[in-house]
């Protein structure tokens, strides 16, 4: 046995409930075991659990031999897609071919602009749930592991291809059919396949056996399975192995199942008053392979394939620019007004009487030093003697209050207006990114703006204000020396003006490097950024496949290649300061010489021409160090000042054009002549559409990859701006409002639940519109009142970052309670159900049709099942539309696409040749 389990508990935090409890079981080598349960009962969680990734509250667990691992969420890299699959594997060319095949991404990479080699973006943005899915999958085979855990791979593909890839990946003539292999699934007819079966429910393990065991035992598990076959009798299924199937336990069913049970049952489905074709998807299958390969997935693809292709065209991730030169005035006069006009006018007033005052009390002493009235011991204790003592001390003393309240005036104000000058220019690079539009985020990896909001404003922030404030302060010190200097001896000026064009010099040869060296330094931090939240968002899959020495490697790198910018800026800050040291100590000397040589001026003012030379060299070099830093670390605004600049998507509102707080009325959404694309430079995805969707219709929206469903629901919200034509909804135009006021009247229930951290309550209802009496009403709909009335806070309990603390299951129904509760007239659904069981999404499609029985339904559909009862069903083919009209007439037409797809689905018997 590769993996035992003894009486074992497991938590993911000490101070809460364990969520796995005496789990015992035996996972036999080479056997095919499918564990099952409700939503939340803890099936993901057990494969944590083996993974390692639980604390461990008491009994053992143990695990033999290489994983592989295919989470129920996909993680993807961002990098081409056969660097995914191998993942740091070597390439073998026969066993990736077959590996290809066998998970039907065949069609998929013909479809991608480079083939195999295509880039995939972040988070695997440019693909669909499926594909990632089977990319997932492709991965863990490709490593030849000794055992291999997998967390609902199938829900995420469609019927066909399901069958494709449990026959040749999984099941028992699968490429891993050697291998032991534990299968996370609410497909229930995969389960007279598999060897044995894990029925989870709260945590525990409460059957375990095989089909037959558990059939015959007539516990939970198999009065569900009866429940199930027993309301889908009359379904005939087209596959003859799974009909055959179907019609044993069927057979079994009535036999051990009294007459009046099963009437009980009948009857209940007969007052349904909605058809079952969702669950006929869990049952479809294809008539021949060819047909699996041939049309791998239903989902769009983000990428359309242009018609020629060249090396640049693979890449979806812009690489990071970077100016070059000296840092434009622009960006200067940008930071300027986020600074503040005054307040740099009062900033360069206090210097330089900072300064003014300093240079003269040091003149004043030398004058009081001078006195040859006090000189004179004759003249000491006398009144006259006293008052000009007091004299020369009382204005010594104002003048050097007057020089603390200037730098404290100064100082203050170079440090608050920077923190203001920084929220400001954050502020409006935030305004602008979260104005962006959907390419943007696209093509822009997660740590390029984090660097920005990170590293730039941190910059910002404490490093230029210092650079700043020492940099006016040291020039203004210089300022006042040569001033000094030439005042007490001006020979020197004939020295001083030669060595400060030096000085302009070395700061001129050594800037222009040091500017460059600084945006190479931003640039290839980004990656840094990117790969580190990739391997936290990935953290689970890397330590399965035992790769963390490999990813710690190649942070390395990129940490390494960020220090070598780092340290050529350090050694270039070295060389320049050696230079100007030599300099400093050549004004020390001269300033020395000409005060000894020079017979005419007196003792005192010889010691300040020499007091402030000795200033000068320090001064010197940290004016031009910092003058240095400021241009150098300007990089850091003109990155920031970039994001500010970048061009918005429309406005979010708009007061004239403000639809009426009752719209939609009805729900009647029409398209008229309209076509989109994703970006400027990509061909059209949606081409001339013209269909109207009458008040409280059901539409199916179908068609192969790439045919535009996603683009079309995108559309409705505006994530994609029309190329031409006009979407109008209730008679108007959505193109002439705001955002917010399109986006906050219409709801979608995506295939990916989106949850953010926060409590339950935040998540249902982030503006605290709907009293906790509604909130509870929704979870009750959504079935997941039971739940959260278990989590300590209940209302309160708090979701982690994209509800990781959660079940995918869970996270779904958390979005469709959320749905519940915003009660627009337009919905549009996603397969928002696969990641949930088929008794939870037996009451789930209920709830939708029930509570959303008054509205306008879109349904992006991946599995034609789920549409077939619809009112009217919309096939797109290449962002064309091919047929419109009701299920029953395009199945009538043999001739048509969708009857085509049907077939391909068995939701229709073809002809066999």
């Amino acid at each position: 046995y590769p993996l035992i389990m003894r009486d074992a508990t497991y938590t993911w935090d000490r101070t809460m409930e364990p969520v796995l409890k005496n789990i015992t079981v035996s996972f036999p080598k080479g056997k095919l075991v499918a564990i099952v349960g409700p939503v939340g009962a803890g099936k993901s969680s057990l494969l944590s659990a083996l993974l390692g990734e639980m604390e461990k509250l008491q009994g053992q667990g143990s695990i033999q031999g290489s994983l592989g691992y295919v989470p129920q969420q996909a993680w993807i890299q961002n990098m081409t897609l056969r660097s995914n699959i191998l993942f740091h594997q070597p390439m073998q060319e026969s066993r990736y071919r077959k590996v290809i095949k066998a998970c039907a991404l065949e069609s998929d990479i013909e479809l991608l602009p480079g083939g195999e080699m295509t880039e995939i973006g972040e988070k695997g943005i440019n693909l669909s749930g499926g594909q990632k899915q089977r990319i997932s999958l492709a991965r863990a085979v490709y490593q030849d592991a000794d055992v291999y855990l997998l967390d609902d791979p199938l829900s995420a593909v469609d019927a066909h291809v399901g069958k494709h890839i449990f026959e040749k990946v999984i099941g028992p003539k699968g490429m891993i059919r050697k291998k032991t292999r534990i299968l996370v699934t609410h497909g229930i007819h995969w389960l007279p396949l598999v060897d044995q079966i894990v029925v989870m429910d709260q945590g525990q393990i409460t059957e375990l056996g095989t089909y037959e065991q558990l059939m015959n035992h007539n516990g939970p598990f198999a009065q569900f399975v009866k429940t199930y076959l027993l309301e889908h009798e009359d379904e005939e299924i087209d596959d003859p192995d799974v009909q055959m199937l179907k019609e044993q336990v069927l057979e079994r069913v009535t036999s051990v199942v009294s007459d009046d049970e099963c009437q009980q049952l009948r009857r209940r489905r007969s007052l349904s008053d909605h058809h079952e074709g969702h669950h006929k998807s869990e049952e479809a299958v294809q008539i021949s392979q060819n047909s699996a390969v041939s049309s791998v997935s239903l989902q769009d693809l983000a990428v359309i394939k242009p018609d020629n292709v060249d090396g640049k065209n693979h890449r979806l991730i812009e690489e990071e620019t970077s100016e070059e030169g000296k840092v434009k005035t622009a960006v200067l006069l940008a930071f300027l007004r986020a600074f503040g006009y005054v307040a740099t006018a009062v900033v360069l007033m206090s210097v330089l009487l900072y300064n003014g005052f300093n240079v003269g009390s040091g003149v004043w002493l030398s004058e009081w030093t001078d006195d040859l009235f006090l000189k004179n011991e004759n003249n000491s204790g006398t009144d006259s003697y006293t008052s000009k003592t007091y004299m020369y001390l009382g204005v010594y003393t104002v003048l050097s209050l007057l020089q603390v309240a200037a730098n404290c005036v100064f100082v203050l104000l170079v440090y608050v207006q920077f923190v203001v000058a920084s929220q400001r220019l954050h502020n409006s690079m935030l305004d602008t990114i979260l104005h962006q539009p959907m390419s943007f985020f696209d093509t822009t990896p997660l740590g390029r703006i984090l660097n920005r909001f990170s590293r730039d404003v941190d910059v910002l922030d404490v490093g230029m204000s210092r650079q700043v404030r020492m940099c006016l302060q040291f020039l203004s010190t210089i300022i006042s020396v040569v001033v000094v200097i030439s005042y007490t001896t001006p020979i020197f000026l004939a020295v001083v003006i030669p060595i400060l064009i030096v000085y302009v010099f070395f700061q001129k040869f050594y800037i222009s490097s040091s500017r460059q060296i600084r945006r190479l330094e931003s640039t290839t931090r980004s990656p840094i950024f990117s790969h580190f939240g990739e391997t936290i968002s990935g953290a689970s899959s890397i330590r399965a496949y035992r790769l963390k020495e490999e990813f710690f490697k190649e942070s390395l790198v990129l940490v390494d290649i960020n220090n070598q910018c780092a340290f050529a800026s350090l050694s270039t800050a070295r060389w320049l300061r050696v230079r100007l040291e030599a300099l400093g100590n050549l004004i020390v000397l001269f300033a020395g010489l000409f005060a000894v040589i020079s017979d005419n001026i007196s003792g005192s003012l010889v010691g300040l021409s020499v007091s402030y030379a000795l200033q000068v060299t320090n001064a010197l070099t940290m004016v031009v160090q910092n003058i240095t830093l400021l241009e150098t670390n300007s990089v850091s605004i003109e990155r920031i000042v970039e994001y500010t600049v970048l061009p918005h998507e429309p406005a979010w509102t708009d007061i004239n054009k403000q639809p009426p707080l009752e719209w939609p009325y009805s729900g009647n959404v029409v398209f008229e002549n309209y076509s989109t694309r994703y970006r400027p430079q990509l061909e059209l995805v949606l081409k001339s559409l013209s269909f109207k969707v009458h008040a409280r219709e059901k539409i199916g929206i179908v068609g192969r990859t790439g045919a535009g469903k996603s683009s079309l629901s995108l559309a409705l919200f505006r994530m994609i701006e029309a190329a031409e034509g006009h979407i109008f909804i209730d008679d108007l135009d959505i193109s002439n409002m705001g955002l917010h006021d399109l986006r906050n009247r219409l709801t979608i229930l995506p295939q990916d639940p989106v949850l953010f951290s926060g409590s339950v309550r935040f998540n249902l209802d982030p503006f605290e519109i709907h009293s906790d009496e509604a909130l509870w009403m929704a979870l009750k709909n959504a079935h997941l009142s039971d739940f959260v009335r278990e989590m300590s806070g209940q209302l309160d309990y708090l979701c982690e970052e994209g509800g990781q603390n959660l079940s995918v299951g869970q996270r779904q129904l958390m979005c469709l309670a959320r749905s519940l509760l915003r009660k627009t007239k337009i919905l549009i659904l996603d397969e928002a159900t696969a990641a949930v069981d088929l008794e939870t999404d037996f009451l789930l499609q209920n709830t939708i049709r029930e509570a959303f029985k008054d509205c306008t339904v879109l349904t992006v559909a991946h599995r034609l099942q789920t549409v077939i009862d619809y009112d009217r069903i919309l096939v797109l083919s290449n962002g064309e539309i091919i047929e419109f009209d009701t299920p029953e007439k395009l199945l009538a037409d043999k001739t048509g696409l969708f009857y085509s797809m049907a077939k391909e689905s068995s939701l229709v018997q073809g002809e066999l040749d």
